[in-house]
């Protein structure tokens, strides 16, 4: 079932050193100010129409026309994609887009023993074979300030092959540099040689799996378990409570929807994605409000309903 943690860490996308990576990029992000500040990107799109984006934001329908007025943000076009269901948005105006999806969280609060008991069988099997391996090592350490990386090459053509996107390699070095220590790079060797790799952004008290990568030789030893172990262990010992594994989608990748959860993560609701245009807000209410099902929460998902939106 979807599960809301306690007291939630800031999302990445709104966390203060994501703001300062952008920057550092060249770009020029704002802030709402409000209880719960909310990191907005701009952007121009053709010809010139200006559009504000607000990822994994904590929005209060209430207070967001008044927040947008005093960032001078009120005649911009605006898309929407709150950290949680937010079906109010449809009361503004704001037409639904895309229904909610779902990403895996590791709540690094449970004792070490406890979650080890909590994994899935087969993950736990995995995990124990790649201990038992005497020639796999983990290392980790701040992650290189360097384009070149095999990590970064490795990630970027994954992306071509399978027609997806990431950060550019440029923001997340940005990331690693405006914010010291918080890029942490879990590599798995054998030997002297690397067969894979898991990076991760710190951000207050929550983390983010970033981008990884494993060779044929390290997903025979089932190195990513490995990794991911020792990631978890490392970071709840370092002041972090939430991890957060991104994405759930059995349709396009069962793979790694049940690598994830059979790491012990728990599916939560985002609130899908949601277009609106404050000054034709009054307009479009009564095309929101029909799309406002769409973006009503989804049965409890589960490993078997083959898909999580």
């Amino acid at each position: 079932m979807f599960n809301a943690p306690e007291n939630p860490p800031t999302p990445l996308q709104q966390h203060p050193g994501f703001a300062a990576a952008l920057r550092a990029s060249g770009q020029s992000p704002l802030t709402l100010s409000g209880v719960e500040p909310t990191l907005v990107m701009r952007r121009k799109l053709w010809p010139g129409l200006p559009v504000a984006m607000l990822s994994r934001a904590r929005l209060n329908p209430d207070t967001l026309c008044a927040q947008l007025r005093e960032a001078d943000l009120q005649q911009n076009l605006l898309v929407l994609s709150p950290d949680q269901p937010t079906p109010l948005l449809a009361s503004l105006g704001a037409i639904a887009l895309i229904s909610p999806a779902a990403i895996a969280e590791i709540d690094l609060r449970i004792p070490t023993d406890v979650r080890r008991a909590a994994l899935k069988q087969k993950w736990r099997n995995r995990l124990s074979q790649a201990e038992s391996t005497k020639s796999l090592r983990i290392q980790h350490k701040s992650m290189p300030l360097d384009a070149t990386h095999w990590l970064f090459k490795a990630d970027t053509c994954l992306q071509r092959q399978r027609g997806f996107r990431n950060w550019p390699t440029a923001l997340t070095l940005a990331y690693a540099r405006e914010n010291p220590g918080q890029a942490r790079l879990f590599t798995a060797y054998e030997g002297c040689d690397p067969v894979a790799a898991m990076l991760f952004l710190r951000h207050g008290t929550g983390a983010t799996y970033h981008i990884g990568h494993s060779f044929e030789r390290g997903r025979q030893l089932a190195a990513h378990s490995l990794l991911l172990w020792h990631a978890c262990i490392w970071l709840a010992a370092n002041g972090h409570n939430h991890l957060d594994l991104g994405g759930l989608n059995t349709e396009s990748n069962p793979g790694l929807a049940r690598f994830k959860l059979g790491a012990g993560a728990t599916p939560r609701l985002l609130g899908g994605t949601w277009i609106w245009w404050p000054p034709m807000g009054r307009l479009f209410r009564p095309l929101a409000r029909l799309d406002r099902r769409m973006m009503r929460p989804p049965d409890p998902w589960t490993e078997t309903s083959g898909t999580v939106i």
